[in-house]
């Protein structure tokens, strides 16, 4: 569970923060107690030297010792009721010469006693003793209550970790359940939880995106198949027609009602094949994997041109002015140009010219065919869409849907207007490209192209 997980390593975090804090706060204290206990030893030997030098004897402190150390060796103890201190060459050394000092650390039936040695000016030494225990009962308190406030520190910070991060994960989890069911029942009409201003919010909206983007790519396939479906319907509902027909009146039929059947089945399996190879197409936009690059449109004009006038004997010209390089798929952007070509054969009457014209960063397909009504302008590139002058031409209706698709996919947009002089003005504008193309290789890229289709 994330929330575990991301619990375990704050405690973890907190746990390595306090202990090295608690570590660091021990040794301070430690170092603090020990200074305190040198001060203390330094003020005893002080007050005992003071007293005997006046003939005194100092009054005893708990946890203390003291005594007169001779400069022959001899030892008279001014506490008696504690513990005999040891005499060490050191301090037997500073007692002798009545110079320098001496600390030591002892162990006197089994307590530990920190001894400091110094010389009377008259010779022989004072030694004084106290011992580690009070020092040692402040360690020990000091851990034990670290150690105790660290663990409740630790204890608290994983309990505050869990129920924040269980509110900050809230809406994480609500996302997760959602989608969830969004993908058991593949309803996308579910609506996403609420988003808020930060980051989690921003996943949602993401998400909310995405879902947006499947519902409107759901709908339209739905609209394809409905459309295609449809029109499908009128090729197939010939074609079983014709075959019905000629089994029924096989062997009884005239020679040229044979030959008119199978000349309607030929030709509606042909709009059939053209309708499912443009169906295709559009369904697929098998050029969705295809790189932008620059591509010169004066190029890319002049091949179509050639392409078309080999294809159809019909005279197409080409005509550029100030042309500029555009960003796009160099074989999608030609399949546009082709099927702009062949809309504007199709509808021209056959001794009309069809012309390209390249401005900037637009291309125009003119013909002289009976144009395209204001009101159908628009909905020309829809899919399956035919024109009310030009629904006796035969066709799919596919063609400029996959215009559009195209160059709107590359960030263009297209247009169809009435042509001066009559006919029709198809074409479409597509963003500019920072760099000059390599004529070279845009003529390569769609010469292979050509070859593909």
């Amino acid at each position: 569970m994330l929330r575990s997980k991301i619990t375990a390593v704050v405690v973890a975090a907190a746990a390595l923060a306090m202990a090295l804090a608690a570590v660091m706060s021990y040794r301070g204290v430690s170092e603090l107690v020990d200074n305190e206990l040198e001060r203390g030893l330094e003020d005893r030997m002080h007050s005992v030297h003071t007293l005997v030098a006046a003939g005194l004897t100092p009054p005893p402190r708990q946890g203390m010792a003291d005594q007169i150390l001779s400069d022959r060796g001899t030892v008279r103890r001014l506490t008696p009721s504690g513990p005999r201190i040891p005499v060490s060459a050191s301090a037997l050394k500073v007692a002798r010469t009545g110079q320098g000092g001496h600390m030591a650390d002892v162990v006197i039936d089994g307590t530990d006693y920190v001894i400091l040695t110094r010389p009377l000016p008259h010779g022989g030494a004072v030694m004084v003793a106290q011992s580690h225990e009070g020092a040692a009962r402040v360690d020990d308190a000091f851990l034990w209550r670290i150690t105790g406030t660290t663990a409740a520190a630790l204890a608290l910070s994983a309990l505050l970790s869990w129920f924040a991060l269980g509110r900050i994960l809230r809406p994480v989890r609500n996302l997760a359940r959602t989608t969830a069911r969004i993908t058991a029942t593949q309803d996308l009409s579910t609506d996403l939880p609420p988003a808020g201003s930060d980051e989690v919010g921003q996943l949602t909206r993401s998400f909310a995106s995405m879902l947006t983007a499947l519902r409107r790519s759901r709908e339209q396939q739905h609209r394809l198949v409905q459309d295609a479906s449809h029109e499908l319907r009128t090729p197939l509902t010939s074609v079983r027609g014709s075959a019905e027909l000629l089994q029924r009146g096989r062997g009884r039929l005239a020679a040229e009602d044979e030959e008119q059947i199978l000349t309607t089945l030929v030709t509606e399996a042909a709009a059939l094949d053209d309708l499912v190879c443009e169906l295709v197409e559009l369904a697929t936009d098998r050029y969705t994997d295809e790189a932008p690059v620059t591509v010169d449109l004066t190029v890319l004009a002049e091949e179509t041109a050639l392409r078309h006038r080999a294809r159809t004997g019909r005279t197409v010209t080409v005509t550029a002015e100030e042309p500029v390089p555009v960003r796009a798929r160099p074989r999608a952007l030609q399949r546009c140009v082709d099927n702009l070509l062949s809309n504007a054969v199709k509808f021209s009457p056959q001794d009309t010219p069809v012309a390209l014209h390249v401005k900037g960063c637009r291309l125009s397909v003119r013909d002289r065919g009976p144009g395209i009504e204001p009101a159908d302008r628009d909905a020309v590139f829809d899919r399956f869409y035919r024109g009310s002058r030009t629904q006796a031409t035969p066709g799919s209706g596919l063609g400029l849907a996959i215009v559009h698709d195209s160059v709107t996919a590359d960030g263009g947009t297209v247009f169809a207007t009435e042509a001066d002089g009559g006919g029709a003005e198809v074409g479409f504008v597509l963003p500019p490209s920072g760099s000059s193309p390599n004529t070279l290789t845009v003529r390569r890229r769609l010469r292979k192209a050509s070859r593909t289709e």
